[in-house]
């Protein structure tokens, strides 16, 4: 299942702060589609925490923003308009930055890409 999810209404001196995340349930990986002001890799790695969902870089380690109550192990979900807070960790000298998230899409179809997507996908 892939899932588009927009995150947004930061908490910062930028009201124009957002980012538009394809997320594939099944690899746990990411894209980003688009985003303005935060500052995050082109891919990296889904890590579910519970009922939360931590964004990280393409190897892990550090998380860059959390998705407070998406829970991509959900059977129920997720669903387009489900939403829920956010968390912008912008750096380790910086206190995270509250924003939401809101499911943009939901994509059930399983079918492959043409071209692969994320750089450690085999060739």
């Amino acid at each position: 299942m892939r899932v588009t999810v927009h995150i947004d209404t930061f908490d910062y001196p930028d009201p124009s702060v957002y980012a538009i995340l394809w997320l594939d349930t099944q690899t746990h990986k990411w894209s980003r589609e688009g985003h303005a002001v935060i500052e995050l890799p082109v891919w990296g790695v889904l890590v579910p925490h519970g009922a939360h969902t931590r964004v990280a870089g393409p190897h892990g380690g550090r998380t860059l923003c959390e998705l407070e109550g998406l829970d991509l192990s959900d059977p129920c979900g997720p669903f387009e308009g489900e939403s829920g807070g956010a968390l912008w960790h912008r750096g380790a000298h910086h206190a995270p930055v509250r924003g939401t998230w809101h499911v943009q899409c939901v994509d059930a179809d399983a079918q492959l890409p043409e071209h692969g997507l994320f750089a450690d996908d085999p060739v």
